[in-house]
């Protein structure tokens, strides 16, 4: 290296992050596309999860930002404007959600780890019609609080033991525990789980995202033993959503700019012709808004009348990235004729990552 060049700038641990869960839910998303029946049995909730996971990857790849909150908003938009299917747009609402608590952050401690899991448990569930237990939010929901009982525990301790990366990896201990207890008992909490004798797929891939933050934070590998045991899970299970029938027709899904009423309107209209209505704000759609200014929305719905709903779609604004895909059949057919691999064809066919993916080694 010459006295003019710079050494190649360190990968931020935001994207250290994201590349393991990548790698690992690329790893697990076949099985969890085989096990996936709610809330429609279209067997591409492991799909929907490592696009997700990619583009959220792919935004903070070449950033040279610091500040947790700016990547962590940077990745989360980047994700929901692009994602598929309930499981994809939680995720993305989840990294948005997360990023709120840590701007001006630049290292990751319990109590921030606590807030931002927190904020990203009120923003997913504010941002769905029909929250229900047994799904990604039951999931979120206990790993939230695990974080917070763990922050609570640490009142009154020295600041540094508070904010060190000790207490940091002990919170991520809990956290990936309790999301481990919670994903094993969605399947007594869902009727469509407990007939099927599977767990939530989602919840898996969930599961897996923040067990891959704890392998960043602790520089250890993946826990092989998660997904031991889990129903439905296991290699030789079968693809149990083929032979099931989905009760909605079409799967809708865009982006588009509406001021605060016209979204309220539209979700309610949604809301009337369909279900799992998503909603969520990707920003100020007019740089200098200020109240009542339009916002860009991430819209995602199940309908049976993908029509019905496109027409009140557009008669609202102008939606971008128009995606109506039926749920009826395995094709993954869009309305623009293309089909949705998720994985750029690669169409990784692993039984869980078994802990043979490392987490980037920790540093002080």
């Amino acid at each position: 290296m010459t006295s003019h060049e710079t050494a190649p700038r360190a990968p931020s641990r935001v994207h250290q992050w994201l590349e393991l869960a990548e790698t690992v839910i690329g790893n697990a998303s076949d099985r969890m596309d085989a096990m996936n029946i709610f809330p429609v049995p279209d067997g591409d909730t492991g799909s929907n999860l490592y696009g997700t996971v990619r583009a959220a990857r792919t935004a903070v790849a070449a950033s040279d930002a610091e500040d947790l909150g700016v990547l962590l908003s940077m990745a989360g938009r980047a994700a929901l404007d692009q994602a598929r299917g309930n499981s994809g747009t939680l995720l993305a609402v989840m990294l948005i959600g997360m990023s709120e608590p840590l701007h001006g952050q630049e290292r990751l401690a319990a109590p921030t780890l606590a807030a931002a899991l927190e904020r990203a448990q009120t923003s997913c569930w504010a941002a769905l019609s029909d929250p229900q237990d047994g799904t990604m939010l039951t999931v979120l929901g206990s790993a939230a609080r695990a974080a917070g009982e763990h922050a609570a525990g640490l009142q009154g301790q020295p600041e540094d033991q508070v904010m060190s990366r000790r207490e940091l990896g002990a919170a991520l201990d809990a956290v990936v525990d309790a999301t481990w207890q919670a994903v094993v008992q969605t399947e007594g909490q869902l009727a469509a789980l407990a007939e099927a004798n599977v767990v939530d797929a989602g919840g898996v891939g969930l599961m897996l995202f923040l067990d891959s933050l704890r392998a960043t934070v602790k520089g250890t590998r993946i826990d092989p033993g998660l997904l031991d045991g889990l129903h439905g899970f296991a290699a030789s299970a079968p693809h149990i959503h083929t032979d099931r029938e989905s009760t909605v027709g079409y799967e809708l899904m865009c982006s588009i700019d509406l001021d605060p009423l016209a979204a309220a309107t539209l979700r309610f209209e949604l809301n009337e012709i369909g279900d799992s209505v998503i909603m969520s704000p990707l920003g100020s759609a007019e740089p200098d808004g200020g109240a009542g200014a339009a916002v860009r929305w991430r819209l995602h719905v199940h309908v049976d009348d993908h029509e019905a709903a496109e027409a009140l779609v557009r008669r609202a604004g102008t939606p971008e990235n128009l995606v109506v895909a039926s749920l009826q059949d395995d094709t993954g057919q869009d309305d623009t004729g293309q089909g949705d691999t998720g994985q750029d064809g690669t169409g990784q066919d692993g039984a869980g990552p078994g802990g043979e993916v490392s987490g980037p080694e920790a540093s002080a």
